[in-house]
């Protein structure tokens, strides 16, 4: 699919250097709305506006919901009222509900009073939970059932279109509150005439519609089912959360965690504008020299040492990237592990100690290996001593480092991706260049 796609965005970009040259792709009829927005999105932003006009306006829905926020909104910017009112048209709740951050607000109302009331309800129900909340995104396409049914209705039923991810009925009470799920498989062998209630799955429990979506995608693949069941107050059946749904939250939260180690969006455009992609870098770049400055500060105390001792200047940088390396390896453990739930305070104290030690067995290996090549280059045991010690206290502080930063940053509400490898590379630069340069300056001089 990734080969299409490029010779997709080869041909639309020649095509838009070259109107009279080379033809546009086949028809985009022949492609996924999701391939489509990612072809969109790749796209500079003059093509960009070019290829839509031929994408085909049913599906012009589809793909905008595809498409990240700011990719999106370039598109939308340029939408006069006509084609703005062709695309709220015929509009779902789910939909309306991806689409209504990107749309005027005035042109949501509008998409509102041309629903149904069925429709209506649910965009209502929907919005009234936060962007992180499982609630506001469920899927309205399942099959209900009265909790006083019996088999024949569940087949009655059955005959009738089933959506996408059905392998379970939903039974309510007369208030619409969940009473339970029946296997739709539970079906094919029962009598007629038996209550639905004797078939429910008793282990497939509800989720709450104020869940995280991130908590509800790891508990939906412990579920191991094709859907589960979302309720809000007072028991109230929403929706339930299909496969796909799990399947995109999943692919958003990695793509974000990938994001944040630089400090950006995962909503951020390929080709935004240069002045806004400037802003948003020159933050991190701006906190990235705060503790550069800081490292050379702590360089700056040990100047007397370094212009008697030129061979420090020369092996700084392999003292510092040792720390570096053992203590990114130990962070990303640790923000893998907090993300799936696995580090609590009980065993917060053996992860610790178990990394020490590891920290601890590399530390003493290289420094071995990094203090013969130093004694042997600088012809001085005494240079080999100082950098082997300092080699062996960076790692350890690393990888104590390593543990406690993210750990400490998630107590706080701070995301350990988007800050803890700066806080890290400060923590080791300093250590490493403290303990190299202090050592030195005791030994050597």
């Amino acid at each position: 699919m990734s080969d299409d796609i490029s010779q997709h965005i080869d041909q639309m970009i020649r095509h838009d250097d070259n109107p009279g040259g080379q033809p546009l792709p086949e028809s985009f009829e022949a492609l996924e709305p999701d391939q489509i927005a990612l072809l969109l999105e790749s796209l500079p932003l003059d093509a960009r506006q070019h290829a839509w006009e031929h994408v085909p306006a049913e599906l012009h829905a589809d793909v905008l919901v595809a498409m990240r926020g700011e990719a999106r909104e370039s598109l939308l910017r340029h939408f006069d009222s006509a084609t703005l009112d062709q695309l709220i048209s015929d509009l779902d709740a789910e939909t309306l509900i991806e689409l209504a951050e990107s749309l005027p607000e005035e042109v949501v109302d509008i998409a509102l009073a041309r629903m149904d009331d069925k429709q209506r309800t649910h965009y209502e129900q929907s919005a009234r939970y936060d962007d992180n909340a499982i609630g506001r995104y469920v899927d309205h396409e399942l099959l209900i059932l009265p909790h006083n049914s019996r088999v024949r209705d569940a087949q009655r039923l059955l005959r009738r279109a089933v959506p996408e991810y059905t392998e379970h009925l939903w039974l309510v009470d007369r208030t619409g509150r969940y009473t339970g799920a029946v296997p739709i498989t539970a079906l094919f062998s029962a009598a007629s005439h038996l209550p639905l209630t004797e078939l429910c799955d008793s282990d497939l429990e509800p989720l709450q519609a104020e869940t995280e979506l991130k908590e509800a995608a790891d508990r939906f693949e412990l579920a191991a089912v094709a859907a589960l069941p979302v309720v809000g107050d007072n028991g109230l059946l929403l929706g339930r959360m299909p496969q796909r749904l799990s399947t995109e939250i999943l692919h958003e939260t990695y793509e974000a965690q990938l994001m944040a180690t630089a400090g950006l969006n995962e909503e951020e455009d390929l080709f935004a504008p240069v002045m806004r992609s400037s802003r948003r870098r020159a933050t991190w770049l701006g906190i990235n020299l705060l503790t550069a400055f800081l490292a050379s500060w702590t360089i700056g105390l040990f100047e007397g040492t370094l212009e008697q001792i030129v061979a420090l200047a020369v092996l700084m940088p392999v003292v510092a990237s040792m720390g570096g390396i053992a203590g990114s390896q130990t962070l990303t453990l640790i923000i893998r592990g907090l993300a799936l739930g696995q580090i609590t305070t009980a065993n917060m104290m053996p992860l610790l100690k178990k990394e020490l030690s590891v920290g601890g067995l590399n530390g003493v290996l290289w420094a071995l290996v990094i203090g013969v090549v130093a004694s042997v280059w600088f012809s001085s045991a005494a240079i080999g001593v100082v950098i082997a010690l300092a080699i062996v206290i960076n790692i350890a502080a690393a990888a104590l480092s390593g543990v406690l930063i993210p750990v400490v940053l998630e107590r706080f509400k701070i995301d350990p991706a988007l800050s803890g490898s700066v806080i890290l590379t400060t923590v080791t630069d300093v250590v490493g260049f403290v303990a190299f340069l202090g050592l030195g300056t005791l030994l050597l001089l």
